[in-house]
């Protein structure tokens, strides 16, 4: 899936992705990672997600990686936040009371551009990925977090013939496949979420099951 595909859904506003309240999951699980406040936390292919406002309400410092520069500016006017805006490397920086975005692609960060990062929340990010992509996904998330930390993962699981993603179904076992070597990994939630996504019906699935993660090293 090349980056042109997510630039082109922002600018048509085709984000039905885009979740505009503060997901249920992350406020019920967030605290079981025991971190501290001050810790960094890590959103990958973060979109405009409110969650970033929400962590930071946590006293956390926010760190996310975006492709979309419309999905960025977003970000920072509809919240009403004022970001000072500069050159970082491969990225524009995005920044504001905490809340940092880099603009940019996440497969050219360095583990430079992670310093501080002591979690990761991973909501809709290795669901919007390809199975082709996910394995190089996973190796370059770890090559660029600066020690093994804690993850809380959301992901999508269905009859993959039944649809063509995005969101791609990731399973159980494919979770474990990527991140087996590196975390114990715990299921935290489970539960089928066809019947508040008829799109989803109308689009031929017959189960869609939302399911939640607990990665801890």
């Amino acid at each position: 899936m090349k980056a042109e595909f997510w630039l082109e859904r922002w600018q048509r506003n085709e984000i039905g992705f885009h979740q505009g309240e503060i997901n249920a999951h992350l406020q019920e699980y967030w605290s079981g990672l025991h971190l501290p406040e001050e810790g960094g936390v890590f959103v990958p292919l973060c979109g405009k997600s409110s969650d970033m406002l929400w962590l930071r309400a946590q006293g956390h410092r926010v760190l996310g990686v975006e492709l979309s520069p419309l999905a960025v500016e977003d970000f920072f006017l509809e919240n009403e936040l004022k970001p000072q805006v500069r050159s970082h490397g491969a990225f524009d920086s995005w920044s504001c009371d905490g809340v940092t975005l880099l603009c940019g692609d996440f497969f050219d960060l360095e583990p430079a551009d992670l310093k501080g990062v002591a979690s990761v929340y991973d909501r809709a990010s290795l669901v919007a990925l390809p199975p082709e992509m996910r394995e190089h996904y996973a190796q370059h998330l770890q090559r660029i977090l600066p020690a093994q930390v804690p993850m809380l993962l959301v992901t999508m699981d269905y009859v993959q013939q039944e649809m063509s993603g995005p969101p791609f179904a990731v399973s159980e076992a494919e979770v474990c496949g990527l991140y087996g070597v590196h975390y114990a990994i715990e299921r935290l939630y489970t539960l089928d979420v066809l019947v508040e996504n008829p799109r989803f019906r109308e689009r031929g699935l017959t189960r869609l099951d939302e399911v939640v993660y607990r990665l801890q090293p």
